[in-house]
């Protein structure tokens, strides 16, 4: 399990929404990106240094730090559009190879780099928007993402380093629960009836966690 490689955003014009730019255009970097824990959401700031979220109301924040795509994913997807897709295209910060990133528990914990490498602890799953959707420019590509239940996860940083390309990915806790992030992902989306079983992974951001709540509570 690695990291493929570490990606970082450029400010484009966003045509798609509001908020006038976006960072959705993640690109390959070398070298060490030094990753530290970005504070409350609603400022923009996020995980990696040189990255930042421009819809600060939907994005960023210590739940959202660092966004993971397994590049096996990605490969399944340039066969069914038939089109390539380089490394960040999904707005992703990590790219990684061997990691199962939609089967990950929430909670769990990753290494990456050795022993004095940061610690990121899997918060929940990416639900697409309206950015995700103009940017692949793929018709009906939130309801073709949204079925296949393959979303990435957004990640915490548990312990702050340097993260670069090659560097090894190592499961250093693994919680007590059978949450994955790809249930999440199914239970916020689809299958509502999903959100109570939720309720077991103490690590969900409270937002998802409240939901689940309240579906429990109507039922």
């Amino acid at each position: 399990m690695e990291v493929h490689s570490v990606n970082v955003g450029r400010p484009r014009p966003n045509p798609w929404k509001d908020t006038g730019v976006t960072g959705i255009d993640k690109r390959p970097v070398t070298g060490p990106v030094a990753v530290t824990a970005p504070g409350p959401k609603g400022t923009g700031a996020v995980g990696l240094a040189g990255d930042r979220a421009y819809d600060v109301k939907h994005h960023g924040g210590s739940d959202q730090a660092v966004y993971a795509y397994a590049r096996e994913d990605l490969d399944r997807w340039e066969r069914e559009l038939g089109r390539e897709l380089r490394d960040g295209m999904f707005g992703e910060n990590l790219t990684t190879l061997g990691v199962d990133v939609n089967g990950a528990l929430i909670g769990e914990r990753w290494r990456i780099g050795g022993p004095a490498g940061p610690v990121l602890e899997v918060s929940c799953p990416r639900i697409p928007c309206g950015t995700f959707q103009g940017w692949l420019d793929e018709g009906g590509w939130l309801r073709r993402f949204t079925r296949a239940a393959q979303p990435g996860a957004y990640l915490r940083v548990a312990a702050p380093g340097g993260i670069r390309a090659g560097d090894p990915v190592e499961i250093v806790h693994r919680p007590d629960h059978e949450v994955t992030v790809a249930l999440v992902f199914r239970a916020v989306t689809l299958e509502p009836a999903l959100l109570p079983s939720l309720l077991a992974a103490d690590a969900l951001p409270e937002e998802i966690r409240t939901a689940a709540r309240r579906r429990t509570r109507s039922h």
